[in-house]
């Protein structure tokens, strides 16, 4: 379905800035038996609504048919491991006391909500992939098979009564309607309760030409100013924002209700405001330079895989992520150029990256099919694949980072 207004502020006026062309689904893994058969594809690209400056994709998908079975699982990578430790300390210490209910939307394996276990609090998962939801279960955690929305808050009040804590990391993005969904957290968080939300940050997107991350899970990609503009149309505020550099850089944004206890941060909410204002990111021209950038990085990293392959090389792919598949996807390239991926995932292993169909292995596959260099394409956690991957360097091997400008290491 076409976006013809603002799913935000419902405004017409939106800039088309980027087109990636039909592409597959980012996740929609291939099995050997399916190759020879039709691969479902979409339009895929990025408009900003020039009366908020919002960014979000051009074309939704149902969600339906993209997050009921799903093949990320977020304890998969140390950093977020630990990441989520973290953020389960804070809530902990300074947002819940003993009975407390904390509810996750898209909490996937449970890999925040594990810590939570045993403290006195009463964590709940609300994830709607019915296989991962069954991990989470598995570990402890209770999970509601669902997705999140003004109906289903209602419900889990009903049940559960309010909640001191919402928890939304990294899927705020890919919600379909965020009113929908704000209106939920209005309905079920308590009168002094927080809403936390980290979500990938905008201007980082654009410093570091992170178009790869623009996949269909991925509706929206958010600077602070639009959504402090959504949860003021519910009666909500922004009181404090933090920045991390997980996931090639987030925001973690803190929100309570109109009178909530927690005084309101302005002096660093404007920092945040005011560099998105001299970055131009509500303005369609810094957009424009943007696209001219990702034309010229397609070039440049397909002509150094060409040179790699002519001097008799072996580039293979680190790390299968969406991510991965709209750079490869876009850049057109397939296993004339990297020959095989290999990744952690046990679910991604022996499968097909969609669109490109470049066949997925387990680390293994390195030992037997030795590569001259590996093309990261799980880039956000590059500095951890490289340590973990020490002896590969060691022995000669070298790394590809492909943004913000493909590079060597």
């Amino acid at each position: 379905m076409e976006v013809k207004n603002c799913r935000i502020c419902k405004s017409p006026d939106l800039y088309k800035f980027l087109d990636l062309g039909e592409m597959p689904l980012a996740n929609s893994f291939l099995k050997e038996d399916e190759l020879g058969k039709p691969e479902p594809a979409y339009p895929l690209d990025a408009v900003l609504c020039k009366n908020c400056g919002f960014v979000q994709i051009g074309h939704l998908v149902p969600p339906e048919i993209m997050f009921k079975n799903y093949i990320y699982f977020s304890s998969t990578s140390d950093t977020i491991r630990k990441h989520f430790a973290e953020e389960a300390q804070e809530i902990r210490q300074k947002f819940c006391q003993k009975g407390s209910l904390v509810v996750e939307i898209g909490s996937n394996d449970g890999v925040l909500l594990k810590n939570l276990l045993g403290t006195g609090v009463r964590p709940l998962g609300v994830e709607p992939a019915t296989n991962v939801a069954a991990v989470a279960r598995e570990a402890g955690v209770e999970t509601l098979n669902d997705f999140f929305s003004l109906k289903t808050a209602k419900s889990i009040r009903a049940e559960k009564g309010k909640a001191a804590v919402i928890i939304a990391n990294n899927v705020f993005g890919h919600v379909p309607d965020p009113h929908d969904l704000v209106g939920g957290v209005s309905e079920l968080l308590e009168e002094t309760g927080v809403m936390m939300i980290e979500v990938p940050y905008l201007a980082d997107f654009y410093n570091k030409l992170e178009f790869d991350t623009i996949y269909h899970e991925h509706l929206s990609y958010f600077s602070l100013k639009p959504m402090m503009h959504l949860f003021g149309m519910f009666g909500m505020v922004v009181f404090d924002v933090k920045k991390f550099p997980v996931h090639g850089g987030t925001i973690r944004v803190y929100i309570q209700k109109k009178g909530g206890l927690h005084k309101v941060e302005q002096a660093n909410i404007n920092k945040f405001l005011e560099l998105e204002k001299s970055m131009g990111l509500y303005e369609p021209a810094a957009y424009d330079k943007f696209a001219e950038r990702v034309k010229r990085l397609k070039v440049d990293l397909t002509g150094l895989l060409r040179k790699l392959k002519s001097e008799g090389k072996l580039v293979a792919a680190y790390g299968a992520p969406a991510k991965g598949n709209t750079l490869l996807c876009y850049c057109g390239i397939g296993t004339e150029l990297v020959e095989y991926a290999v990744d952690k995932s046990p679910y991604k292993q022996d499968l097909y990256t969609p669109g490109m169909h470049i066949p997925v292995y387990g680390l293994d596959k390195m030992k037997g099919r030795k590569p001259d260099y590996l093309l990261i394409l799980a880039w956000n956690f590059a500095d951890e694949i490289m340590r973990q991957q020490s002896d590969f360097a060691a022995a000669g091997g070298k790394f590809i980072i492909p943004i913000p400008e493909p590079r060597i290491i």
